[in-house]
């Protein structure tokens, strides 16, 4: 994939906080001053830009009108959104870096899940809670 070929904020290269943290940085905004504008904590925002969770959707439409782009942009990278970076050079490997990125964070959550089940269950079997 060459460097003009390359969606910049796509699914490929972006996740939805890589976009949200790029769209706030261009709107000139912290990440405090954009929480209070949306009502939420500033941790609540750090939460959704490093992908751990992601915004209702009233959060998501304040944020997208806020930010100037539209919420089909921060979800998907397409759209009304932001240009790639002015001078920016893509590494020939990057989108399948963040492929397994992607991949592995699926991965781990997953075993999150896993592991809060299984913790469950051992806590049924140690109260003694027929299965």
């Amino acid at each position: 994939m060459s460097n003009d070929d390359m969606n910049w904020y796509g699914p490929e290269a972006a996740t939805f906080g890589d976009r949200v943290a790029a769209a706030r940085e261009a709107a000139g905004m912290t990440q405090a001053q954009l929480a209070r504008r949306l009502g939420v904590k500033k941790s609540t925002l750090t939460g959704w830009e490093q992908d751990l969770s992601e915004p209702r959707a009233n959060k998501l439409t304040m944020m997208a009108g806020l930010l100037n782009v539209s919420m089909g942009w921060l979800l998907t990278g397409e759209g009304e959104g932001m240009d790639a970076p002015a001078g920016e050079q893509v590494p020939q490997d990057l989108a399948a870096i963040l492929t397994e990125l992607r991949q592995l964070r699926e991965e781990m959550r997953g075993n999150v899940e896993r592991a809060a089940r299984l913790e469950k269950r051992l806590r049924l079997v140690i109260e003694g809670v027929p299965q």
